[in-house]
């Protein structure tokens, strides 16, 4: 598992200086188009993608999940599996913010075990090994483990620049007695943030994709906190038939900081 989890971190650490070779150029060298669902891809994604493949593809029999490739369902046959968001936070990305991410997760039967978070504009890696704990680096300064917050009052709430919907613009202003900030911020660091005690509580509702939280995922239950899927409030289970998270999700720092009403809304 360290053999592996090194090469995740040195593909996410490559794939990262790929991206960094088109942030902030014009949008007409990017090469920036749109998906099917209306999401931006880029050539960056594209090519982080191709890199962080060319990395992984020599470690195994394993199934492959990733977001830019074409899913191949023999995945569904194999005991572990690698989960790739190339490039989450496409939309900062091409808007020139630097809150976008590399991610690179290994599910063995459904449950992450390795996670890999990389924020290349800010050189923060995060990572996480099942049983081991969670760390953080601002490269090239080692790493430390990383804990929650243990805050139960003057919570400090996370939510999506994009993805702020009513529900949780409502469910933050009913409660906001319990809330001494709420910060806004892009792609997967909103999670690390609640990893490393900087931040609290996030909700999100409607759905994302297994690539979005895997990495994330492990990272956060290593540092002491809690992502949980959104209806059966259990931890979400990887390399599925559908990648769709279609019932959203919510990341605690405390358990103990469980609103009831939130139950209610999905």
């Amino acid at each position: 598992m360290e053999a592996i989890l090194r090469t995740f971190m040195d593909a996410a650490i490559d794939a990262g200086e790929i991206i960094m070779k088109y942030y902030g150029l014009p949008l007409s060298e990017r090469g920036l188009s749109y998906k099917e669902d209306h999401s931006p891809v880029t050539k960056a994604d594209r090519e982080a993608n191709d890199c962080i493949l060319a990395h992984v593809s020599g470690l195994g029999d394993y199934g492959i999940l990733a977001e830019e490739s074409r899913d191949d369902l023999s995945r569904l046959e194999k005991e572990y599996c690698i989960i790739i968001d190339p490039l989450d936070g496409t939309k900062e990305f091409v808007a020139g913010l630097p809150e976008f991410t590399v991610n690179i997760a290994l599910a063995h039967r459904g449950e992450p075990v390795l996670g890999v978070v990389y924020a290349p504009a800010t050189k923060e890696l995060f990572y996480a090994q099942k049983g081991k704990g969670a760390f953080k680096a601002i490269l090239p300064a080692p790493a430390a483990r990383i804990f929650v917050s243990e805050r139960q009052e003057g919570l400090i709430a996370m939510h999506s620049r994009y993805h702020l919907d009513e529900k949780t613009r409502g469910l933050l202003e009913r409660h906001r007695d319990r809330f001494a900030s709420v910060i806004t911020a892009g792609s997967s660091l909103k999670v690390c943030r609640i990893a490393e005690g900087k931040a609290d509580v996030y909700y999100r509702f409607g759905y994302t994709m297994e690539w979005d939280t895997c990495a994330e995922q492990l990272i956060v239950e290593e540092a002491g906190g809690f992502l949980l899927e959104g209806e059966s409030h259990k931890p979400i289970v990887y390399n599925r038939v559908d990648p769709c998270n279609r019932n959203g999700f919510m990341v605690l720092n405390r358990m103990e900081n469980w609103l009831e009403e939130v139950g209610k809304l999905w």
